[in-house]
């Protein structure tokens, strides 16, 4: 909403001293959005004067036309200027700038010789003078003007003004209009308001064009007025048009001007119709299943039933409060004229504009609010306007059409606003801001409070505290440190997450953020069966692009995309993860939306249940995805490529995190290599998945050769964590190693074999000197023989109380070598 600062004077009595700047600063601080000031006409310095066209010389000797003119300013003299436009004539108003003066844009003006003539200033445009776009020619002012030859064209135009542009919030749509931010302005300045809207007009006893309203809980509130013998030629006075071009706003004719301008003015949509095109009573209903009508821009729309329709015996005329109908246009021609001034329903209003994507002035408002009691003084000034500019006749009556509307009342205790803020107000300062807003308060402790019409948003006891904290000023809130609880820190999953993030970003890790949406065709990218549980997912009612319209259930095309992001950008060697939610639908259950709860009561056990029914399952999962090398070519000599093993290890670094030792083992899951993926398992609990990814996933997202991935669920890892881990214990007592190299079928996985003998040194009795077990060696040459393979193991022992003797790690070994055999066939190397 741009608002004049000119205009916003007439209706709020700011003092003279005060700046525009001030005047922003203060709306700020009571809670409206401005987010700039236009200085209009800064840069324009200089005379600019009214002249008076006496004589055109047609210049034919050029490629286009050119004409030398000569103006009266108000001088003995007239001044000779070349211009090239052809839309004035001898006789005709316009504006001129002179010698030494500086058009808006830096454009220095000058006497100067061209086409043969000295040309002494320059006859202006629209554009030139910073009006509007306008440049189909010179600005040719009106003899109704009542300019003079030689008078400052700067003033008469208003030329000079500050605009604020003010971003209007949904909840407060009372400010896209001059009133509306007038009203605010002249509180946050403690200075008088004037209501444009305030004159009620008084009642007409007969009816005006007959209308209906067929569907109340569409339209609330529905008035007409007439004219007749309107001059269709009257011009808009400059003073209507100059105050439309500074909100934006185009001059069209005087009809619409006068909509437009009080639309801006009072913030209430009016529409305009030539009677003589109307056919039969008005009425006000839903759109029927198959209609069409064609809009003002041409278009041919299919109506939806939940549209609000104006209609008359021939079908729809307009689309309520979005667009009128192309066949009750007004025009050239038009002399009889309908003026209608309604409210319609906010909700139907602004899913009919998003729906037809179709949003207008009108819809803006409508959509946000407007006064559902404003519509008679509304019509009444637009219907006045027409007589006085336009010449029209008023014709005696009104429809004025009522469904009814039950009031709200608010119950507030006076000290409630208090206790929201921290601090004390006062009843009386309560009582006195909430007037101020315009509301009605009757009550000592206990408040009665009637908002006013023209505020809609205001609808519970937390609203009006808002209103009271915003215009005694936020900035007077004292600033508290908030007090921790004794016992109330993080909790341990918390903790834990925290904990998986810094051991992730030590190993190499870099996190990254992905938006939680997910494309048609990331099933198919992923190679996922077509009945794989994460093709289920929830559609957006409104989604941020077309291109995105699910709630992911896996991280990893958000991964792959960021992957594919830093690769293309010269990034080759990455490693990155990410800790987020996905969306799992519930097996079976239908996805119902969740019910909407008051805000003046906790939520009851049922409410309770019936939100988590209509919320998908929301587990937390860490993603990682690996690229590039692992461990970087540099002088220290050749590097190595990132592998499914990397994977695997970032899995292990979650998990030791968490207390919890993870089982792997070969599997099949897509997206990943069927020959290079694995299943993470802790116990009996799958937690996920790591490996290296398929060939036709790496070309779908153009990730590069050999990338490798994980993804873990840590909701499922979090029940089964140790809590806070223990430190290990540091002991001064050596460590004995032990090496053992096992020949093994090819078939036999290393895991299977190391589980073998960590079950061995238990069962020998030596399971807590057991310090680790690393696989160092795998051998598949003739030694091994055909079909199998050796595992060469370090086996490392240590007692935190004694140094160990060769013959218990020697017995240690031997029994976890023959828990080996027995389990898996292993056969010891060379014995």
């Amino acid at each position: 909403m741009r608002v004049p600062i000119s205009w916003l004077r007439e209706y709020a009595e700011l003092p003279a001293e005060a700046t525009t700047r001030e005047v922003a600063r203060r709306l700020i601080a009571a809670g409206l959005e401005v987010e700039t000031v236009d200085e209009l006409g800064a840069d324009l310095t200089g005379p600019l004067v009214v002249g008076r066209v006496l004589a055109v010389e047609e210049l034919t000797e050029f490629k286009k036309p050119i004409r030398y003119c000569q103006v009266d300013i108000g001088n003995p003299d007239p001044q000779n200027i070349i211009c090239g436009a052809a839309n004035f004539a001898e006789g005709d108003l316009v504006a001129v700038i002179l010698p030494g003066g500086v058009l808006p844009g830096g454009f220095e003006i000058s006497a100067r010789k061209t086409y043969g003539h000295v040309s002494e200033g320059m006859i202006c445009s629209e554009r030139e003078l910073g009006m509007g776009d306008g440049h189909d020619g010179i600005l040719v002012l009106p003899e109704s003007s009542g300019a003079v030859p030689g008078q400052d064209a700067a003033e008469l135009l208003q030329l000079r003004d500050d605009v604020l542009d003010i971003a209007v919030t949904p909840d407060r749509g009372y400010t896209a209009s001059i009133r509306g931010v007038a009203r605010e302005a002249a509180t946050a300045f403690s200075v008088p308001f004037k209501d444009p809207a305030a004159e009620l007009p008084p009642e007409e006893a007969a009816d005006s064009y007959p209308a209906s309203i067929a569907d109340p809980s569409a339209c609330s509130r529905y008035v007409l007025r007439e004219v007749r013998g309107l001059d269709p030629a009257a011009p808009s006075p400059l003073w209507l048009v100059r105050r439309l071009q500074k909100c934006g706003v185009r001059s069209i004719s005087l009809a619409v001007d006068i909509t437009n301008y009080l639309m801006l003015e009072l913030g209430q949509p009016l529409h305009a119709w030539d009677r003589g095109k109307l056919q039969g009573p008005i009425v006000v209903r839903r759109a029927e299943s198959g209609e069409r009508m064609e809009t003002l821009d041409h278009v041919v729309r299919d109506l939806d039933p939940g549209d609000i329709l104006i209609t008359d015996e021939s079908g729809p005329v307009n689309i309520a409060g979005v667009m009128g109908g192309l066949t009750t246009e007004i025009d050239e021609k038009s002399t009889e004229i309908v003026i209608e001034a309604a409210h319609f329903s906010p909700e139907a209003i602004g899913r009919t504009a998003r729906r037809h994507k179709l949003h207008s002035d009108s819809s803006y408002r409508f959509e946000r609010g407007v006064d559902h009691e404003i519509q008679r003084q509304a019509a009444a000034i637009a219907v006045r306007m027409l007589a006085e500019l336009g010449g029209a006749q008023v014709v005696p009556g009104e429809t004025n059409l009522r469904a009814p509307v039950e009031p709200v009342v608010i119950t507030i205790d006076a000290d409630h606003p208090d206790r929201v803020a921290g601090m004390s107000y006062g009843r009386d300062t309560v009582v006195r801001r909430l007037r101020e807003v315009g509301c009605e308060v009757s009550g000592e402790d206990v408040l009665t409070v009637t908002p006013p019409s023209w505020r809609p948003d205001l609808r519970d006891p937390n609203d009006l505290a808002e209103e009271v904290i915003r215009l005694e000023g936020y900035e007077n809130i004292p600033a508290r440190a908030p007090r921790s609880v004794a016992g109330r820190g993080l909790t341990p999953a918390q903790r834990l997450r925290r904990r998986v993030g810094r051991a992730l970003a030590a190993a190499g890790y870099s996190e990254v953020l992905s938006y939680p949406f997910a494309s048609e065709s990331d099933g198919d990218s992923l190679q996922l069966p077509a009945d794989d549980d994460r093709r289920r997912a929830l559609r957006l009612a409104n989604p941020l692009t077309e291109d995105e319209p699910l709630l992911r259930t896996t991280l990893l095309p958000g991964l792959f995309r960021a992957l594919a992001r830093n690769v293309g950008r010269g990034f080759g060697d990455v490693a990155l993860f990410e800790m987020g939610l996905v969306y799992r639908p519930k097996p079976g259950a239908a996805v119902a939306p969740p019910p909407r709860l008051p805000v003046d009561r906790g939520p009851t056990a049922d409410e309770l249940a019936a939100i988590e029914a209509a919320l998908p399952g929301q587990p937390l999962r860490v993603g990682a995805v690996l690229a590039g090398e692992h461990d970087l070519t540099g002088w220290w000599g050749e590097g190595r490529p990132a592998n499914w093993a990397d994977a695997i290890e970032a899995a292990r670094i979650i998990a030791r995190e968490a207390g919890v030792e993870l089982e792997v083992k070969a599997d099949r899951h897509a997206p990943w290599h069927p020959g290079r993926c694995a299943v993470l398992m802790a116990g009996d609990v799958l937690v996920g998945h790591a490996g290296e990814l398929h060939p036709r996933v790496i070309k779908a997202y153009d990730l590069p050769p050999r990338t490798c991935a994980m993804e873990l669920d840590l909701t499922r890892l979090e029940p089964l964590a140790a809590g806070m881990v223990p430190a290990p214990d540091i002991t001064t007592f050596p460590v004995a190693t032990q090496d053992v190299a096992l020949i093994v079928p090819e078939t036999v996985a290393a895991a299977d074999v190391e589980a073998a003998l960590r079950a061995g040194v238990d069962g020998h009795g030596a399971g807590e000197l057991l310090e680790s077990i690393r696989l160092f060696d795998l051998y598949t040459g003739e030694q091994a023989g055909e079909g199998n393979k050796s595992l060469a193991y370090t086996m490392r022992f240590r007692a935190a109380d004694r140094t160990l003797t060769a013959e218990e790690t020697t017995g240690a070994r031997d029994a976890a070598v023959a828990e080996a055999a027995e389990r898996v066939g292993a056969v010891l190397r060379g014995g």
